[in-house]
């Protein structure tokens, strides 16, 4: 067991008031560490220190390729400490050790070295046309100017701690921004061991902070201060809302990554094989608990009955147990708290629709301890139930029937959300078609979960604001300025001045 502290302005620290938390291993229950829990004052310190290396230091006043030297060392780090920040991510979060080492430690690396990339390669001028007072008069060049936007403040979700901390922290200190952190007070560790590669690196004092503690008061606190430039938050639309309106008093740019409740389509001409594995895994990674996940089935009536079947089959054989066993395919949820949201749903379900498999808390010698939900399968279900229309954030998967296309579209953006989709088909063409009707930001075709640091990553209606990876994401943490040159500097040459000066 450790204790972990707060970072602020190139220190480690106690909170100001001293108090700490502990942080709990969900397969086993057992306490891992301390941490420091924070408050409104350590916010203040964290901005305080935020601002001065905005404003003061050398960071946004470096070139491109100066920052990208150290944004690169810290994704080489990152790389580097593989097994470590694999084993501490399993242990605080849940997630088995296959999804730590092959995707969670190898994404959050992977994005700190585009952006890196993005420092040196993209542009921070770009020319406009040139600027006529009227037809047939010459032009005067013109051209924008895209600089840091300043201090941002950064709320990240428990579900992916390394790869949201990446997302947030990269592209912001990659175009010369200051940050202060706060990850999700329950899966905090592995944010606290990128603030120590991030000292490790030597990046100026003051560029990262991360704060951590609850989200009722660090988070407000860090959306509400007025010496935050711009909030960039991940988590419930719910929550989503209520940063909007922190921000709102201050007129703080937002970002806003929210919830989702993705419908993968499925066509009749499909290879029921590659659906009953690709909607399994569309719904079950890491168990549900994640954002995108295709937690709504559309299935054609016409192969409905021999997918929900084959999926049923399929989903029996995940083997739930040791998140640190390379053989676990399922660990457990991240909480009670997000066990018992699961179990409340599932009861609502056996109500509305019709239970195939799963339905119940796991149970057995390896399991007791843990928060462990069996992979659970509703059929029959009306779009209009609750099961398919709120986000469940656990291994359950709604299954609807359509006769068409045309009602698969209908049914799947009917709904609050337009977070991520996919269409699964034989026919790709005709895929295509589905997906270019599908009111979401990202849809995979016979894919699901795949997401780059180059491709765009945001919502449509409720589940977002603004888009984060790649350029638009880069660009996301800069200011635009537009400069016009007027080089002539003989006033009788300015046409413009003679709107108010008649002589």
């Amino acid at each position: 067991m450790s204790d972990y502290q707060m970072y602020i302005d190139g220190a480690f620290t106690e909170a100001e008031s001293g108090d700490s938390y502990a942080t709990y291993n969900p397969a086993t229950g057992e306490k891992i560490a301390d941490i420091a829990k924070g408050g409104r004052e350590d916010v203040d310190r964290a901005v305080s220190a935020a601002r001065k290396a905005f404003d003061e230091g050398p960071w946004p006043k470096m070139s491109g390729a100066e920052r990208a030297a150290l944004v690169r060392q810290m994704g080489e780090k990152i790389q580097q400490k593989i097994n470590e920040l694999a084993e501490l991510e399993v242990k605080d979060g849940g997630g088995t050790i296959r999804k730590a080492m092959m995707a969670d430690v190898n994404t959050c690396a992977g994005v700190f070295l585009k952006y890196a990339e993005y420092a040196e390669s993209i542009p921070d001028t770009e020319d406009l046309p040139d600027f006529s007072v009227m037809p047939g008069l010459p032009g005067v060049p013109n051209y924008l100017k895209y600089e840091p936007i300043g201090v941002c403040g950064q709320i990240t979700p428990w579900n992916f701690p390394l790869v949201m901390a990446s997302w947030k922290i990269a592209p912001a200190i990659a175009a010369g921004n200051t940050i202060v952190l706060k990850p999700a007070s329950i899966t905090s560790l592995t944010a606290l061991e990128l603030a120590r590669i991030a000292d490790e690196v030597g990046f100026p004092p003051g560029v990262v902070n991360v704060v951590t503690g609850p989200g009722g008061t660090v988070g407000e606190a860090i959306a509400s201060h007025p010496g935050v430039d711009k909030v960039a938050f991940t988590g419930s639309t719910e929550v989503g809302a209520r940063i909007m309106q922190l921000a709102a008093p201050t007129v703080k740019k937002v970002t806003l990554e929210l919830g989702g409740k993705s419908a993968g389509i499925v066509t009749e001409d499909v290879n029921l094989e590659l659906a009953a594995k690709g909607i399994l895994w569309g719904t079950f990674f890491h168990n549900g608990q994640v954002c995108e996940s295709g937690t709504r089935a559309v299935v054609n009536e016409k192969i409905y009955d021999d997918l929900v079947s084959l999926m049923s089959e399929k989903a029996g054989t995940l083997k739930l147990g040791d998140p640190l066993d390379f053989a676990t395919d399922e660990g457990p949820l991240v909480s009670q708290a997000q066990l018992e949201t699961v179990e409340r749903y599932v009861e609502i379900g056996k109500k509305e629709a019709k239970l195939v498999c799963g339905g119940s808390r796991a149970s057995g010698d390896a399991l007791d301890q843990g928060y462990f939900f069996e992979p659970t399968i509703f059929a029959d279900v009306d779009n209009g139930d609750k099961i398919a229309q709120e986000e469940i954030f656990g291994p359950v998967l709604s299954v609807i029937k359509v006769k068409d296309d045309e009602e698969a579209v209908a049914v799947a953006n009917d709904s609050m959300y337009g977070l991520a989709g996919a269409v699964w088909s034989n026919d790709i063409e005709r895929a295509k078609g589905i997906a270019e009707r599908m009111r979401t930001g990202t849809i995979w075709i016979n894919e699901h979960h795949l997401l780059g640091p180059e491709h765009p990553f945001g919502g449509y209606k409720q589940s977002g604001v603004g888009y984060e990876m790649g350029v638009d994401g880069y660009r996301a943490y800069q200011a635009k300025k537009r400069i016009h040159v007027d080089a002539n500097t003989d006033p009788n040459a300015h046409f413009t001045f003679s709107l108010i000066f008649s002589q």
